[in-house]
């Protein structure tokens, strides 16, 4: 069985019948099934429809959408409605209104007002939740439900003194006395020594730079406030639903939220993606979030929310040329989701996103949009073999939230120009062009099934991360500025990089942050030249060898990028710089690991998921693509071998005979 009991592919998006009168619903039905929609989201922001008053609930509306839909053949992805809180329970209890860092407590009027840690908006959540589960547990529409809406987009943290109360019993929890608490943020360190569990606070707007100790455990804290929002409703929907999945729309590759710790409190991942149109990069950063949802539970995930056209909170909202929907979508399917769903399916009238592109424009039927939404559900319906199918990945990028939260700690580190995003995308391009498949990773996890690893950046790294990748018996790559500090952000002792230093055969003796606006070059034992940009190290080798040295600059001569060779075979090579493209020394790593990728024309991208391989090309050119093999392409019926051309924005999807 797939995500849902839904057959094949899902396709849809989210519905406001609330924002429409009751005439509309049954056109908006119609169309639906035109279409090919085959599931919609609905309540995600009708809390204060749903519930007129503290228990006082009208379900009117709501039961005869759900008995329309239904008579239509739509499933419904049902939203616990929990998203935004009701006027009525804001005024009631403003206390429940986020502060910000600077004390602000900030007014209704938009989404996610709310205290993460409020007692009185869970306990609000959770009666809502319940009442909404049983109400409709046997409602034959229902398949799936969808807790809160896009959690820390608007609200990822706040200061207010209930999340100070919560914060330090969570600090209790976690040190269980003041002098663990005292050791681990370094409270020596300006006169910052707590005597009693009243005074931590959290990092509000201080005159100057605040303990990065405590800043990286308020974002622990503040990913772990949320969740526990989020298990609250769980745990009533499966008390009452326990065979229907629960999830909620993760925001792609998100620094506030620890995704993998959320992905295992989830049935399945789900998550919101929109590629800019007027980035050139886009496809490529929407295929690093997406092979990331992939990882985070090792099988298919679904593209709950993506925009058909232009969105509405951008400075300037560019549309999608045409084909560019259809391409965005089949990637997706392609990284492995079950489906293409969207935000919205009727283009809303009033409010924030009443220019928000929809399946359904505000056009109506007559236009460019609703014919591509007619032909990519056809399309949809012919990909419905691909659902459930999975990827094989030999290579592997290592992403840890701590670490990334330590990185990016403002005003206490050599520089403030290393950002983890960047740092995975600069390694996950050129694998992405030679159509090489990528895992995204914990370092923690059994690594042993990939040929290649590569960690970015590791700058928190703990003894029991390094002894696991000292473990792994392949190709490893670690990046700059790793193994610095421990899980408390304190420098490890001898300095970095730490429990890696016997792995890696080297220590770093000092960082050295190249200014902005300057370059500096580095050449391998072969002559090749590279250019780096924002970071160098002066690197000490102990039993580690040089295959780079920095050309130039105050680091001329010294290592700039090393290898070392295991005993039990198997190299480990670290960079103590970026390079801008750093392709060439991935070159030798995937040499050594054996993995191959495939010759592809710029703009192309090939990904393999099961029989399928998919060919999608991003350029503005046509492009002729060598296949691997002979097969079927699914979206034409036409039997393919050799090569095909793939027009601007055009898809091939290969499906390949079965090995012998």
């Amino acid at each position: 069985m797939g995500l849902t009991r839904v057959p094949g592919l899902l396709f849809g998006g989210d519905y406001n019948p609330e924002q429409w009168p009751e005439e509309v619903w049954a056109e908006d039905v119609g169309l639906m099934a035109e279409a090919g929609v085959n599931l919609v989201t609905v309540a995600v922001f009708s809390w204060s429809r749903l519930e007129t008053a503290p228990g006082v609930y009208d379900f009117g509306w709501l039961d005869r959408i759900l008995d329309l839909l239904h008579a239509h053949g739509i499933a419904v992805d049902l939203a616990t409605a929990t998203a935004t809180p009701p006027p009525w329970l804001v005024r009631r209890h403003p206390e429940i209104r986020p502060v910000d860092a600077a004390g602000t407590r900030l007014e209704f009027g938009s989404r996610q007002g709310y205290c993460p840690s409020s007692p009185v908006f869970r306990a609000a959540t959770v009666r809502l939740a319940r009442a909404m589960a049983e109400r409709y547990r046997d409602h034959p529409a229902l398949v799936m439900w969808h807790v809160g809406n896009e959690y820390a987009d608007h609200t990822a943290e706040c200061f207010c003194e209930e999340s100070a109360r919560d914060f330090r019993r969570w600090l209790q929890h976690r040190y269980r006395t003041l002098d663990g608490l005292n050791d681990a943020w370094g409270t020596s360190c300006w006169g910052q020594h707590y005597t009693d569990w009243t005074q931590p606070a959290p990092p509000r707007k201080a005159p100057g730079p605040v303990n990065p100790a405590q800043l990286l455990d308020w974002r622990r804290f503040s990913s772990d406030a949320l969740l526990a929002c989020f298990e609250a409703e769980r745990a009533v929907l499966k008390e009452v639903t326990p065979d229907l999945p629960v999830t909620t729309n993760f925001m792609s590759i998100l620094r506030d939220l620890d995704y993998w710790k959320w992905a295992a409190a989830e049935d399945f991942v789900s998550d919101d993606a929109y590629p800019d149109p007027a980035d050139p990069r886009a496809h490529l950063k929407a295929a690093l979030s997406y092979d990331l949802m992939r990882s985070l539970k090792r099988r298919p995930w679904l593209l709950l929310e993506s925009a058909p056209g232009a969105v509405s909170w951008r400075r300037v909202n560019v549309p999608k040329e045409p084909g560019v929907m259809r391409l965005h979508s089949l990637q997706a399917l392609a990284h492995g989701s079950d489906g293409a769903m969207f935000f919205q399916w009727r283009q809303a009238r009033y409010g924030p996103e009443k220019f928000h592109s929809a399946l359904l424009p505000h056009g109506g039927t007559d236009t460019r949009q609703w014919r591509e939404t007619l032909a990519l559900g056809a399309d949809l319906r012919r990909l419905a073999g691909v659902a459930g199918g999975t990827t094989r990945a030999e290579v592997a990028l290592l992403l840890d939230w701590d670490s990334w939260w330590g990185l990016e700690a403002p005003e206490s580190l050599p520089s403030d120009r290393l950002r983890l995003h960047e740092l995975l995308l600069s390694w996950y391009a050129p694998l992405h062009a030679r159509g090489i498949a990528v895992d995204l990773a914990p370092p923690d996890r059994d690594l042993s099934g990939y040929r290649l690893v590569i960690a970015p950046n590791l700058y928190l790294c703990t003894p029991e991360q390094a002894a696991a990748l000292a473990a792994f018996p392949g190709e490893l790559v670690v990046g700059p500025f790793s193994g610095v500090v421990d899980t408390a952000d304190r420098v490890h002792p001898g300095g970095a990089p730490g429990p890696l230093r016997e792995l890696l055969g080297l220590r770093v003796e000092e960082p050295w942050p190249i200014p902005d606006g300057v370059t500096r070059e580095i050449v391998t034992t072969d002559g090749t030249a590279l250019t780096v940009r924002t970071w160098s190290e002066w690197l000490t080798l102990d039993d580690a060898r040089a295959v780079a040295h920095h050309r130039g600059g105050p680091l001329d001569g010294r290592p700039a990028v090393t290898r070392r060779t295991r005993p039990d075979g198997g190299a480990v090579r670290y960079l103590g710089c970026l390079p801008e493209d750093p392709a060439p020394l991935l070159a030798e790593a995937l040499a050594a690991a054996g993995v191959t990728g495939l010759d592809l024309p710029a703009g192309v991208e090939a990904c393999r998921r099961g029989r399928h391989l998919f060919l999608l090309n991003h350029g503005t050119e046509p492009a002729t693509v060598r296949l691997p093999g002979p097969g079927t392409d699914l979206l034409t019926g036409r039997p393919l071998s050799g090569s095909v051309s793939l027009a601007p924005r055009d898809v091939v999807v290969l499906k390949t005979e079965p090995k012998p």
